[in-house]
């Protein structure tokens, strides 16, 4: 399973690019105490390495945002994935306990300072596209009451049947990973700016978490 990009998004967005891993036969549960120990050790090394006022100068995190202005997200209000977790560790307060999936790859987002998501392949239909939306397209994202129309031109990956992401910060409703899980597919979320190797050594820290903590097997695509 391979993920394309529409060759008008890459000429709108030169340096557009993702790393795409997968897993094979995880075990996802609620919580696990050796994760939980190593989520510990990594907000202790968060707080030794930043500060909020020094996040504004990650060369990372200023890449992320430039995009988020440029598809018309303003990321002062929703800000960029590994930013908002390093931003909520500083600030005091935990990082919330989804699953063992989700977690591992939170802990690898911070570490990496790259956006990550997870989603559980069987419910992939097909090829992966990246493209720009159309106007009245309709977005059920993870919990979300009600779907949400796009207005035209966000950044979008759909299979071949549907939605399942407005990137590079939400995903879908119904790919979501949950504890039935058995089969990922990791998404390393690339922006202009960013270069290819940090987007695979992320995937790279994420598949090591993730099997670390979760099983499977892992691999880059």
């Amino acid at each position: 399973m391979a993920l394309a990009i529409d060759p008008r998004l890459a000429d709108r967005f030169p340096g557009l690019r993702v790393a795409i891993g997968y897993i094979d036969g995880v075990k996802v549960q609620r919580n696990d105490a050796d994760l939980q120990e190593f989520k510990n050790e990594v907000l202790a090394e968060v707080k030794k390495k930043y500060n909020l006022e020094s996040l504004k100068d990650v060369a990372v995190f200023r890449a992320y945002r430039d995009f988020f202005w440029k598809v018309g997200i303003d990321p002062t209000k929703i800000r960029p994935a590994a930013e908002a977790l390093i931003r909520r560790i500083l600030g005091g307060k935990q990082i919330p306990t989804i699953n063992t999936v989700v977690d591992s790859y939170n802990m690898a987002s911070i570490k990496t300072e790259i956006a990550l998501a997870a989603f559980n392949r069987d419910e992939l239909k097909g090829a992966l596209l990246m493209r720009a939306a159309e106007k009245g397209e309709r977005f059920l994202g993870i919990g979300m009451n009600q779907p949400m129309e796009l207005n035209g031109g966000e950044v979008v990956i759909t299979d071949e049947e549907k939605l399942v992401a407005v990137y590079p910060y939400r995903d879908a409703e119904r790919s979501k990973v949950s504890e039935t899980t058995r089969n990922l597919m990791i998404l390393v979320c690339g922006v202009p700016g960013i270069d290819e190797r940090l987007l695979n050594d992320a995937g790279k820290v994420a598949l090591d978490l993730v099997t670390r903590f979760c099983g499977g097997e892992g691999r880059l695509g």
